[in-house]
């Protein structure tokens, strides 16, 4: 307990928002751990005169896509480790019709055999890393989960309940990220040191790295993991340099800490947002509440009434998230 106190040495603020995905924000790329549904909360945190908003570890770009379709961001560097990511979205935002023609072929090929169709993707993407193939494998697969296993290999199965997008639902999110993004994005597959260390005032940099339950697992897309004390490290250098971050790292559920906090000597602004119930305390028959972690650093000036309540959208519950589901 003394280690744990320790580490949370500086008491979070504990946010009573609720936050909701913005209704008509594009989201091409399906994705387990998105923070779609947080974007709105964290996108409002921005400092008004950020010039270029860096993600280290995009993923889906769910956050880069919402400040983009809400005007807060005009110049992104997206990058990822993850290669195949990369090259989707790198088709995705200079060939939006092109790969949209090669999702719906193969999304009409597999009906009326879709499991065997959806092992002969899986198997072809092994071999070429194709990212009509990759976009198809994101939208079938069972979580929408990248995992690989020892020899590097893509190997989640299918969700069989659903076919994954309709073509025509899926080419209108590919357009739309498209159109937020062509001419205004740089794209990079590099460490995400590398990454900061390009970093400088004026920039905003949103950092979505694994959290430290995953990154020692063997099948995750960052197979060499996230070491803590390397990026508390590469967060003091930005520190010293003034550019402004925000990190979502970790969190609780109930009273179980998942991995250390950040350290308080970085003089971030931690805040916790509710994000639902446990699925698994559910089915345990309890009722714990899970909290994402937000940690701020200085130069994101904003009071205690925005990070305990949020800012209110006009939201539309019925998402187009729920169509590429």
């Amino acid at each position: 307990m003394k280690k744990l106190a320790r580490e949370l040495d500086s008491v979070p603020i504990l946010s009573v928002a609720t936050p909701k995905p913005i209704a008509g924000v594009p989201h091409p790329i399906p994705y387990q751990g998105s923070k779609r549904q947080l974007a709105s909360y964290i996108v409002d945190l921005f400092p008004k005169d950020s010039h270029r908003l860096i993600e280290p570890f995009a993923g889906s770009a769910a956050v880069s896509l919402a400040a983009g379709h809400t005007r807060r961001i005009r110049r992104w560097l997206i990058n990822d480790l993850h290669r195949p990511l990369i090259d989707l979205w790198d088709q995705i935002i200079r060939n939006p019709e092109d790969i949209s023609d090669r999702y719906q072929k193969n999304w009409k090929a597999q009906l009326g055999n879709q499991r065997a169709y959806y092992d002969l993707v899986r198997d072809r993407f092994n071999s070429h890393h194709r990212p009509e193939d990759f976009l198809y494998l994101l939208a079938r697969c069972v979580k929408a989960a990248i995992r690989y296993n020892s020899r590097g290999e893509f190997n989640n199965s299918p969700d069989n309940r659903r076919l994954g997008a309709n073509p025509d639902t899926m080419r209108r999110h590919i357009v739309g990220a498209s159109a937020l993004l062509k001419g205004r994005c740089s794209l990079s597959s590099v460490d995400y040191r590398e990454v900061l260390e390009a970093a400088q005032p004026g920039d905003l940099v949103y950092m979505d790295p694994p959290y430290q339950g995953v990154v020692d697992t063997h099948n995750h897309r960052y197979r060499h993991g996230i070491l803590y004390d390397e990026f508390v490290t590469a967060l003091e250098r930005l520190r010293r340099k003034r550019v402004a971050f925000i990190v979502s790292y970790d969190g609780r559920t109930g009273m179980k800490y998942h991995g250390r906090a950040l350290p308080a000597c970085l003089g971030l602004t931690h805040v916790e947002i509710p994000a639902g119930r446990s699925t698994q305390s559910t089915l345990l028959g309890r009722d714990d509440s899970t909290f994402e972690s937000l940690y701020l650093s200085p130069e994101i000036e904003v009071d205690d009434h925005q990070l305990r309540h949020g800012r209110h959208h006009a939201v539309d519950t019925m998402s187009l998230f729920a169509e590429i589901a």
